[in-house]
């Protein structure tokens, strides 16, 4: 499979695109000031405790207190706890975790008024960022992620991911973790991990403990709460998660940025160094390698599928729901079951890759064209389990009910992603009124007019839809050049498919905006 991630920097959003085979299939946007990312650890306050609910708020420096449940305390909670109390407002010597006497687990059906109370300091770690009117949601259990293992302190379990099958290999990398993990941490063994050498797996657990070793340092300053360790950059931490052997390129528009992921993947993978490319074309990045296009035919609320069928997606407080329609399929020749189940399985290769690109999650409902057989149900059913066995979030996937409805649960760690794909109608600007678009080419000529004559520009390069553009380049003597000629500056036309259809703008020859 061709994995390529193409990444456009913005001034306030990283942007960053996971094409498969050149469809698009993941996508996530950062912005520049982001905040409480998963991952995050922080000394936070107790602000409340809800036995009703046997979980607490705890006050992280967000808007909204966060929310801590007794069963995301982790067993060896209260030997956490005293690790803090023994650290926090202190000077003395951090004392390693090897060397330290560990508590009891908690009782696993305690409540959490036995082991909280209001205005004591806790340990957190972001699990979800914070979503729709709800707060992040929390976890004492702390675990710190690399891309071989994921550390987590204050346990002594090896765990093996899953998806590595083959039980000799399971056995080898168990053996090898018990053999250079210090006392009183646990691990939790990925799957990029496999057939990987005691020296690297040795190398990234160093790192890690230094990791936390840092964070720990930290509890040492007073006043809380207090981000303790932050999460890598969204960059480095898809690249850490998704990074394998089919990547081929990825392509970055900022060269700081690039130099960033160039040096991450050095440290992780030398081999694939070579793979970061630098992208200084004049097209944006998005237009350059077609995901501007895709992003506008994928996030609507309509998404086509092939030979006429579709889906409807619609989004509730309490699930997804995804409609499956055979659209003009229903004229095909074939009969009625054999087109049902056509459809229905063309419908789960674009499901499964929408639950991914939007990032859905929580209860997904899927109604799909009813068949008869259950040997097609089943058909369905297996191909929909197939797919997002490629997909990293945790999730559950129901057989078909008689009714032919399909229920997925899928993990939700962030805010959904949506993007609004309608555009402002071309002819008003959606104000309701009409202006005479005739008039487009000599609004521009004008605004040109005053931008070479009275404020001296050169060079000048106008923005502009697709279609506009062609028509300013069309002809042997095309109103491009006797512009150039008559206000002796040099100027280009830059399409842009993402502009509305009477959209424009005039940037200097440092790409920055000419400001009328």
């Amino acid at each position: 499979m061709n994995t390529e991630l193409i990444i456009d920097v913005r001034e306030t959003e990283v942007a960053i695109a996971l094409l498969e085979n050149k469809q698009l299939v993941e996508l996530n946007k950062e912005r520049s000031n982001v905040q409480f990312s998963v991952g995050d650890i922080y000394l936070g306050k107790v602000k409340k405790i809800m036995p009703g609910l046997n979980a607490a708020f705890v006050d992280v420096g967000y808007e909204k207190d966060a929310f801590l449940h007794y069963l995301d305390l982790g067993p060896q909670f209260k030997t956490l706890q005293k690790y803090v109390q023994d650290h926090y407002s202190r000077k003395n010597k951090t004392i390693p975790i090897s060397k330290y006497g560990m508590l009891p687990d908690i009782d696993k059906s305690g409540k959490i008024t036995d082991v909280l109370s209001t205005g004591q300091p806790v340990m957190v770690q972001i699990a979800k960022e914070p979503i729709s009117t709800k707060g992040p949601r929390l976890t004492s259990e702390i675990s710190i992620a690399g891309r071989n293992i994921v550390l987590v302190p204050f346990n002594d379990k090896v765990s093996i991911s899953q998806k590595i099958t083959a039980p000799e290999e399971r056995k080898r990398l168990k053996r090898l973790m018990e053999s250079i993990i210090p006392k009183n941490f646990g691990v939790i063994v990925r799957t990029a991990a496999e057939g990987k050498k005691v020296a690297v797996l040795d190398a990234e657990l160093r790192s890690l403990i230094k990791r936390w070793e840092i964070t720990v340092e930290k509890l040492k300053n007073p006043g809380y709460p207090v981000l303790l360790t932050s999460e890598i950059k969204r960059t480095s931490a898809i690249l850490r998660d998704m990074l394998n052997g089919s990547f081929n390129s990825i392509h970055v528009n900022d060269e700081n940025v690039y130099e960033e992921i160039r040096e991450y993947i050095e440290s992780i993978a030398p081999e694939k160094e070579k793979i970061v490319k630098l992208y200084n074309g004049n097209v944006p990045i998005f237009d350059q390698f077609g995901v501007e296009k895709q992003i506008k035919s994928l996030f609507g609320r309509t998404v086509s599928i092939k030979s006429g069928a579709y889906l409807i997606v619609e989004h509730t407080e309490a699930l997804h729901v995804i409609d499956v329609n055979s659209g003009n399929r229903s004229k095909s020749s074939n009969d009625q079951e054999t087109n049902a189940l056509e459809v229905n399985l063309a419908a789960t290769d674009e499901i499964a890759r929408q639950l991914r690109l939007r990032d859905m999650g929580g209860i997904i409902v899927v109604d799909f064209i009813d068949m008869h057989s259950n040997e097609n149900k089943q058909m369905v059913y297996e191909r929909m389990k197939e797919l997002m066995s490629r997909d990293r979030a945790k999730h559950n996937i129901l057989p078909l009910t008689k009714f032919g409805l399909m229920q997925i649960t899928r993990q939700r760690v962030r805010p959904e992603m949506h993007i609004d794909t309608s555009e402002k109608c071309p002819a008003c600007n959606g104000s309701g009124k009409v202006t005479a678009t005739i008039l487009l080419d000599e609004q521009i000529e004008n605004q040109l007019s005053l931008i070479c004559a009275s404020k001296k520009y050169r060079s000048v390069t106008i923005k502009l839809h697709p279609y506009i553009a062609a028509y300013i380049k069309k002809g042997f003597l095309s109103k491009r050049i006797k512009w150039a000629l008559r206000y002796k500056c040099a100027i280009n036309l830059l399409p842009m498919s993402s502009y509305h259809f009477l959209e424009y703008h005039f940037f200097d020859k440092h790409d920055n905006e000419i400001e009328l």
